[in-house]
Order: structure tokens, then C-alpha cells, then sequence
């Protein structure tokens, strides 16, 4: 540190300096590690889906860029169509970077949304944590093993319509913030996730179903405005393991004690939700 500040937050070209040391480092840890990470795709759907989800792509409202908003889902749209029908065999790791690669404008990568300090601002590939997000949701629903995951705030804009927890929060940076998930299962998994219109579909599927399912449920929810000025979304979310069979509950576990700063109008969040 240099008076008090990290040689990352000095300049942006050293910010950009050590942003490609760490995707160097990563590079070489891919090379030399142990994970065997999974290529394999099958045009044919494996026979169960262990959970699907669909969600908008274009948010709308006041403070909302509009163009980011659309250039997000071209983004979601080319992403996930080089993650769409993947096969995680048992033993193999899915790495976010490692199935989309390097977002481009060559690709056709557009600016959305990143995250940048605390702040929301143009960057080539943005909106792709709205993806990672939602495989994210996919694999709460199973018993998959997550070995990355990297959080940002869970209130980039209002909600629309029904909360639904963990809906955003996930966060990925080319290469070294991922989300990887290992399936330790003796069947194969596989993830289908395409885009129609204005809404990205998602679902896992597997060979067979698996003995237990999953539930993702929220406590305490409300924002709150603290002493350095800012609001915040918080909660407490879970995850709760039933038995398939005789649907009991087998454990109930905290995944994540929200404490997320509110990134978008304050004078947008419902008033009987604020403490």
C-alpha cells in the first residue's frame, strides 16, 4: 500500500496492470492444477430437469439506461450460447470463463453494466452476473458442490414484482472472479440456457433424479440507511434440504447474511420496506 492506498486504486493503468496479473495467474493455475474441467456438449437433453427457471432480461424505470439494458442481453444471449447443453461429467468442474472465454467486441460483446468500486459504469461483456446469477440458483437446487462464488450487491435496481431471494448477486470478471461448481455425483448433469425474446431460460437437467431437493427461502427482509449515508438491502437467505420421498425437511442452512449496498435511487424502494 501506498499512503494508505492499494497500487490497484493509484492509477487506472495500474488498476489495469494488476487486473492482467491476476488472469495471468489464473491462466497458469488452470494449467498446472488438478481440476479437469468439463467441454463436453450433447445436443440431446438429459431426461430430468432438477430445476428450471426464466427471468427478464431488460429492466426498465427511472435511472435505467436503456441501451445498457439491451446490450445486456445480447451479451446473456452470446454467453450463453457457448454454455447451452454443456455436460458436467462426474468428477469434472464447470468454470464460467473457462465455457465462455474472453468477452470481445470482436465476439460482438456490447457495453452493459459492471461493477467497478462500489460503482455501476459501462464495460465491454457487462450484465453477464445476471447469467452467472442464474446458473447460481440452478445448482442451489441441487446437491452440485460450488468451489468458487463471488458475491456483489444484491441491489442493482428495484425489484419487479415478486422478491425472489438470490435473484441477483453473483458476480464474475474475466478470469479471476469465476463461479465453478463440481459435480461428485455418478450421473452426469447438464445445463441448458438459452434466450427468447426479452427473457433468458435456464434449467439443470440430469439422468436421473436426485434423492433430496432443495428450497431457497428468505427472513427479514428490509432495507435499512446506516451512518455512512448509504441504504442497504438485508436478509437472511436459506437453503433448505428435503427428503424426495417423504418430503421431510432434513436441514435448513444460512447460505448468505445479505448485507447489500443499495445501488440504484433510494427513493425507489417502497416505503413499508425501509427500517
Amino acid at each position: 500500500m501506498f499512503n494508505g492506498k492499494l497500487f490497484c486504486e493509484m492509477n487506472p493503468l495500474f488498476y489495469t496492470i494488476s487486473e492482467q496479473k491476476e488472469i495471468c495467474k489464473r491462466h497458469i493455475k488452470n494449467l498446472t492444477g488438478k481440476e479437469k474441467f468439463a467441454k463436453d456438449k450433447q445436443e440431446e437433453k438429459l431426461p430430468n430437469v432438477v430445476y428450471s427457471i426464466t427471468s427478464g432480461l431488460i429492466k426498465r424505470g427511472p435511472g435505467i439506461d436503456p441501451v445498457l439494458q439491451e446490450n445486456k442481453a445480447i451479451n446473456i444471449d452470446l454467453a450463453s450460447k457457448e454454455i447451452d447443453h454443456l455436460v458436467v461429467h462426474p468428477g469434472e468442474t464447470f468454470s464460467f470463463w473457462k465455457t465462455v472465454g474472453k468477452t470481445s467486441k470482436s465476439k460482438g460483446y456490447k457495453d452493459g453494466r459492471v461493477i467497478v468500486g462500489n460503482r455501476l459504469q459501462p464495460g465491454t461483456g457487462g450484465g453477464l452476473c445476471n447469467l452467472s446469477n442464474t446458473l447460481h440458483r440452478l445448482v442451489l437446487h441441487s446437491p452440485l458442490t460450488v468451489t468458487e462464488l463471488w458475491k456483489h450487491s444484491d441491489a442493482l435496481a428495484p425489484d419487479e414484482g415478486e422478491r425472489h431471494p438470490f435473484s441477483t448477486g453473483t458476480s464474475v470478471s474475466y478470469n479471476n472472479i469465476d463461479y465453478r461448481f463440481r459435480n461428485d455425483f455418478h450421473q452426469d448433469v447438464q445445463l441448458c440456457v438459452w434466450v427468447e425474446g426479452e427473457t433468458l431460460n435456464a434449467e439443470l437437467r440430469s439422468e436421473r433424479a436426485f434423492p433430496r431437493y432443495y428450497k431457497i427461502t428468505e427472513e427479514d427482509h428490509h432495507f435499512t440507511k446506516e451512518d455512512d449515508g448509504n441504504y442497504y438491502r438485508v436478509s437472511k437467505i436459506y437453503r433448505e434440504t428435503y427428503d424426495r420421498k417423504t418430503d421431510e425437511l432434513l436441514k435448513k442452512e444460512l447460505i448468505w447474511d445479505n448485507h447489500s449496498m443499495v445501488m440504484f435511487d433510494p427513493a425507489l424502494i417502497p416505503a413499508d420496506q425501509i427500517r
